[in-house]
């Protein structure tokens, strides 16, 4: 394998993490006001984030970095073409991190009832967004070759919205709401894991309904198919297994196949997209492949000793503060703060 692929291959298991981590996140917080009746479930379900969310975004930031280091074409085409997306996606995160930290700063209902708003509003972008923008990743978008010799860009905002990238955006929205649902099941009990497992049934049927239509179409616009059928299949059996799983209340086990699911739709759409890192829908125009959008053969080299070293002592870490936070959590141990006083409990 050459490092080209190495690093499309290290891109995409970057994107597998952060989807599968990011993806209940953003499904727990997208749930918040639907599963958490009162103060003090609302208080269990954040709780149940807590330690883990701003861990789950650092899978974003290395994906980001790995992209911008070893395809820097295909970072730069990406962020310009794609910036107001991209950059809502940007404001949300901040706001959902300032949102964490920030309800339990006043005692006031007022207070923690906006914030707590703020998680939902910047859970429900992003994971609407991202599948809007790999939707368009995988289709292509309308590509030219400017005279300094750079390919870039040149449609506009609404070329991204096309019916095929807006099912894309549905279907992870979808997936993250179900996947989230399995999580909150699985991490919480009392009345809250009962809601969780019954919404994580229904939005789940849709998700697979959606994931459907999605892996369908995507197959369509690719020459090669085999390897997207394959992937494909995974992701229908991997997440009929969840949903089979979550109702006999296994919520481990549905939790786990939500996550392979997740997984392989992820490696399904980096398969169909390779070697290209950006299609050009435009008919002879240039594209963007993990050839001519990369970095020097050195930088490469240097980058997958970093990544050998580096990579599994960031895994042995998170991996860590996932067991040590492995308990169930219930609404009857959290204890709900008076007007007024200070919530020391995210």
């Amino acid at each position: 394998m050459s490092l080209n692929s190495f690093w499309f291959v290290t891109i995409a298991v970057l994107w597998i993490g952060y989807f599968i981590l990011e993806g209940f996140d953003f499904g727990v917080g997208i749930l918040l006001p639907v599963v958490a009746k009162n103060q003090a479930e609302r208080r269990a379900v954040l709780t149940t984030l807590g330690p883990l969310w701003d861990g789950n975004e650092v899978w974003l930031l290395v994906a980001g970095g790995a992209t911008f280091a070893a395809f820097p074409e295909w970072y730069a085409t990406l962020f310009s073409g794609f910036y107001l997306p991209l950059f809502l996606i940007l404001i949300s995160l901040i706001v959902r991190g300032v949102a964490f930290e920030y309800r339990s700063k006043y005692g006031s209902e007022k207070w923690r009832a906006r914030w707590d708003l703020a998680i939902t509003i910047s859970s429900f972008l992003p994971a609407l967004l991202w599948g809007v923008a790999f939707a368009n990743i995988v289709r292509g978008v309308p590509l030219e070759k400017v005279s300094a010799g750079y390919i870039q860009y040149s449609g506009g905002f609404w070329n991204l919205l096309n019916p095929y990238a807006l099912l894309g955006g549905l279907t992870t929205l979808s997936l993250f709401v179900s996947h989230g649902a399995f999580f909150l099941a699985l991490k919480t009990d009392g009345e809250i894991r009962v809601r969780a497992n019954k919404l994580g049934q229904r939005v789940g049927l849709v998700t697979a309904l959606l994931a459907v239509l999605f892996l369908g179409w995507t197959m369509l616009g690719l020459t090669s198919k085999g390897g997207v059928i394959a992937g494909s299949v995974v992701v229908v059996v991997a997440w009929l297994t969840a949903l089979a799983a979550n109702a006999k209340g296994r919520e481990g086990y549905a939790f786990l196949f939500s996550a392979i699911a997740t997984a392989a739709v992820v490696i399904t759409l980096f398969t169909g997209l390779y070697p290209n890192v950006m299609p050009n829908i435009t008919a002879g125009g240039p594209g963007l492949t993990i050839f001519n959008a990369s970095s020097t053969h050195y930088t490469l080299g240097v980058m997958t000793w970093v990544a050998v070293v580096l990579t599994p002592i960031v895994l042995l870490y998170q991996g860590w503060s996932y067991w040590v936070f492995r308990k169930r959590i219930n609404p009857s141990q959290i204890s709900t703060p008076e007007a007024g006083v200070l919530d020391t409990v995210h």
